[in-house]
């Protein structure tokens, strides 16, 4: 495992790349106050036969905190940053919440550039509400600091038997939630209040899985169905027992999801 800082679009990113040279790139983005270690489980799993990169988002983990408000094409232009400084030519993209939305940016913008997405509890669209949310976090967070988005953000991130039954990983989401910058939380708030990846999907020519739990509601499964359904070589897997943030909820079903979906498309 080797960490590095690497400089992209004018932003300095905490990296990991792990894995055998000359393998497969898998690139893997986490969700919305999170950090790259969101990934240890499912990193640890693909590391074997892949080049796994992970990365804190800008204003996130130890990358950079830079003033917002930041904006989808910016956030992909720092994955493409970081991909040149690498010399990654093409990469599978594994994203979770935000990670995923920016899957479906680089799918649209720069499919050059990807083998497949996997987007974990991503919804290509905003509801009604949206703007609105992400407007009360920023604002709950500049009056009570981090600490005062992470309970609200825990019981909207999980089921409510993982709630009832409080294990480890809860206090170590917690512990990424309130560590986050509130300039980096602010700033990925803001692009999430303009998500409108919807009617676009269909011009994504990579495969797409589309993944999520089952009690989501952030991104529920028939809103990822129909996502699914616009792409041209889209799937929808439908993860048991977890919510929004299924890759800690329930870690085996979505290793055995990613396991089938990269046999069938390497």
């Amino acid at each position: 495992m080797t960490n590095m800082q690497i400089k992209s679009n004018g932003t300095t990113f905490n990296c990991v790349v792990e894995g055998p040279a000359g393998a497969p790139w898998i690139t893997l983005s986490h969700a919305l106050a999170n950090n790259l270690t969101l990934w240890d489980e499912i990193a640890a799993g693909l590391s074997d036969r892949y080049r796994v990169l992970r990365y804190d988002q800008r204003g996130h983990g130890a990358s950079e905190a830079v003033p917002g408000p930041y904006s989808f094409p910016m956030l992909i232009d720092d994955v493409l940053g970081i991909w040149d400084h690498l010399g990654v030519e093409k990469s599978h993209w594994i994203g979770l919440s935000i990670g995923g939305m920016i899957g479906y940016g680089l799918g649209i913008h720069h499919p050059e550039r990807l083998h497949t997405i996997i987007a974990c509890d991503s919804r290509p669209d905003a509801p009604p509400d949206y703007a609105a949310y992400f407007q009360s976090r920023i604002d709950k967070a500049r009056d009570k600091g981090m600490e005062g988005v992470v309970e609200s953000t825990i019981e909207r991130w999980f089921t409510p038997e993982t709630l009832a039954e409080n294990p480890p990983v809860l206090d170590r989401v917690r512990q990424m939630i309130r560590t986050t910058n509130p300039v980096g939380h602010e700033g990925c708030c803001e692009a999430l209040k303009t998500l409108a990846y919807g009617p676009d999907l269909h011009k994504i020519p990579v495969p797409v899985l589309f993944i999520g739990g089952e009690k989501d509601k952030g991104a529920p499964p028939e809103t990822l169905a129909e996502g699914a359904q616009k792409v041209q070589q889209g799937k929808h897997v439908v993860i048991s027992a977890a919510g929004h943030i299924s890759a800690l909820e329930n870690p085996p079903e979505v290793m055995n999801a990613l396991e089938s979906w990269l046999s069938c498309n390497p």
